[in-house]
This record gives structure tokens, sequence and C-alpha cells, in this order.
């Protein structure tokens, strides 16, 4: 039933995750996270504290790594872009990605010795803009790709950073296809796509680092509260690709005693979940049109890199409908006196709603239960987004739009 949370505790047998895994080090984190220091638009985004809410809902703590702060694009996706892109052009030229940052990057001398090229990449928004943005900061040139229903506001906004850009009339993965198919016709192109496929792994790997910045920030930020460690990481996926890389750094950084990671989707793309569901270990694929509220989320097939790494650290699957994502942009824009607030996009804020779901409803009491969630549990989300699409986040905040079931 669509009102429902639907939900599968991990059983799935263990694979060969050892490429993800290498990829998420501390160490090659913390490569990733000094490329993105070298930009002048730089700054550790705040990690929002809910005592408030983590006391009513009977937590020990409740943290939020609020993205709507990153380089100014109001997501964090341009921190996959931008070293997927730095990476690509430092193979190119035979240089180390540490020799690298942002005053190499932008010189023209730089331009000169790699050529023009393109980046080709297929997005719902957050993705795209910051691929266009990175492309347009270093002077090349970007095609942007998105799927049928993806925001006309989004759109313009990709479009301001210099891309070319549309919108096509197939859903996110089928969009995907075409866009590998016209950079494959194109000369001096090449596709930055924050999904893997076999043949396809190199690029997305760098992407996956990328997005380790703001894990090893949200780490650092929980140990100078007085955190050691988050006993419990709530993070969204739709191919997996943020997923994986927030479950790779924290398996990684805390090998003798890892966070309990819950893998929260759209349950009109959940492709992990019924991968779960299936329980063989192979992942299963979702077609159609995905429809979702949850634009970042609606991705019908997993990253074949995170996917590994998933199947085999993560402790839970769910499936959530858009009333989650509802409710979490309706608790984290109206904090309770004394919290943070966040202003969290649909994608954003769904690990909250699904939190805040799991300690208050008596349906999902045994997930509650299945997880460890008490007054002990401190716990760690990641709001990906702020209100990339403005019309339709004060639908939903302000208007009430896809209230939860009672």
């Amino acid at each position: 039933m669509a009102d429902k949370v639907a939900w599968k505790r991990n059983t799935m047998p263990k694979g060969d995750d050892a490429q993800g895994m290498a990829l998420m080090t501390t160490e090659e984190v913390e490569k990733a996270r000094n490329f993105h220091q070298s930009f002048p638009q730089y700054a550790v985004t705040p990690l929002a504290s809910l005592p408030s809410l983590s006391k009513r809902l009977g937590l020990g703590g409740l943290y939020v790594k609020d993205e709507s702060y990153r380089f100014g694009l109001n997501a964090f996706k341009v921190l996959g872009g931008s070293y997927a892109i730095a990476r690509y052009i430092a193979q190119r030229l035979d240089k180390d990605i540490a020799d690298l940052g942002f005053s190499e990057l932008t010189k023209e001398q730089t331009r000169k010795d790699l050529g023009d090229v393109t980046f080709y990449t297929t997005t719902d928004g957050n993705h795209g803009r910051g691929v266009a943005w990175s492309a347009n900061v270093l002077k090349q040139k970007s095609v942007v790709y998105m799927p049928k229903g993806s925001s006309a506001y989004r759109l313009e906004k990709i479009r301001n950073e210099g891309a070319r850009a549309e919108i096509l009339d197939m859903n996110y993965d089928d969009a995907v296809r075409l866009t590998a198919a016209e950079s494959a016709k194109t000369p001096g192109s090449v596709v930055v796509q924050d999904t893997a496929w076999e043949g396809y792994e190199e690029i997305p790997g760098w992407i996956m680092q990328g997005y380790g910045t703001m894990a090893l920030e949200a780490d650092e930020q929980l140990k100078a509260k007085g955190v050691a460690r988050p006993t419990h990481v709530f993070v969204q996926a739709g191919v997996g690709s943020l997923a994986g890389a927030i479950q790779g750094y924290f398996a990684n950084a805390y090998k003798e005693n890892p966070p309990t990671v819950v893998v929260v989707e759209a349950d009109a793309a959940d492709c992990l979940y019924r991968s779960a569901l299936q329980d063989d270990g192979s992942s299963v694929n979702v077609g159609g049109d995905l429809d979702t509220i949850m634009a970042g989320l609606a991705c019908g097939e997993p990253n074949t890199i995170s996917f590994e790494v998933l199947r085999n650290h993560s402790a839970c699957f769910v499936s959530a409908s858009n009333w989650v994502a509802a409710n979490g942009m309706r608790t984290l824009g109206n904090p309770m006196r004394g919290d943070d607030k966040v202003i969290s996009g649909e994608s954003g804020a769904v690990t909250a709603g699904l939190v805040t779901a799991i300690m208050e409803r008596e349906d999902l009491k045994e997930l509650r239960a299945a997880l460890g969630l008490n007054e002990s549990s401190q716990v760690l989300l990641f709001s990906t987004e702020g209100d990339t699409d403005p019309d339709k986040y004060l639908d939903i905040v302000w208007n009430g739009d896809y209230p939860a079931p009672r």
C-alpha cells in the first residue's frame, strides 16, 4: 500500500566489495576533501543539531548535515561532479590530483593542454547543475539531459550555468543510456554520470569519493559536538552512489564498531529494497515512469559498485512513500524550540521523515526494535538538497501537500 513504509532487514549473501571499499578509505576521502578545499567557494556545511526533537522521539541525539549551503548551489551533488571532472583532467594530463587544485585547473595553460572537452550527464537537477557549474568554472562545455517530469525551474538553473540542457520524454535510466550514446558520437566528450554499469566504473567511483567530503566533514563535526561516533546513519538512495559512499566511509572509519546504516528509497524506484526482498545477492531493476516527488531518488537501476558495498554492510533497506519525505520537509523546516532549522527538499528530507515515523508510529515499532533505536542512539542524517524547486517546497511545507496517513 502507498501509505505504508516497507522495510527489509539485510540478509543478502555477501559479495566482493573490495573495489567500493577501497574507494572510500579515509585516506582517499581526505584527498577529495583537500581538492574541494582548494575552491574559493569551499566552506564546511552546517551540521544541524535537533536536541528537542531527539528528546521528543526518545533518541540520544539527532543531527542533520545541511547541504543547502554547498558552493552556493543548494545541493551536495557538486562534490562528486567537480572531483570526477578534476580526476579525469588529471588523468588526461598525467598529473596527480594533489597537484591540480582549483588555481591550476582554471589556468589558461591547463585548458590549452587539455583541449576542448564536453561533459555529458543525465540528472533530475542537482547532479547536472553541479557538472554544469564545474565545467563552466573550468571553461569547458557541458550537455545535460533530464528525464520526463523534471522541474522546469531546475532546468533553467542548469542552463544558467552555461550548459546545453533539455528535458527528455523518457525515465532516468533510459536517459542515461541516451546520454552515453550521444557522448560516444561526439568527439572530445566524456560522460560524468553518478551511476556505474559494467564497463563504466572509474568516473562513478571518483564521484563517490567526492561525496565522501560530506561524510568526513560530518564525522569531524560530530566529534566536535562530543559524539564519538554515530550509532545510526540513515541515507537516501537513488542509484545508490551517495548511499554507497556514506556506507563505505563509515564502514572504513569504524571497522571495529560501524554504525547501523539504513538505506531509504522512494517506493516508486525502490530497486535496492526489492533486491533485499529477492535476497539472492543480485540486484533488481525497476522500470516505468518512477513517479515520485523525490526526483533525486527516481532511479531504478543500482550503481554496480555501490550495490556491493550496500549489500555487504547496510543493516536495512526501506521503501518510503511521498508523505514520508513531505513530513520530513515540514519537520526540518519548522523546528522545535532550541533546534536548528533546515530547509530541505523532497529527496533531502525523506530520512528525517522516516526517523520521525519510526519513533512515533505504532505500525513501525518492529522496525524501531530491529534497529535498536532508543535513548542512547546518536543518529546522523544527510539533507542533500535545499528548496531546489521553491514552488513545490512551499506547496508541501505551507500548503500541506502529501499529508501523512492517520
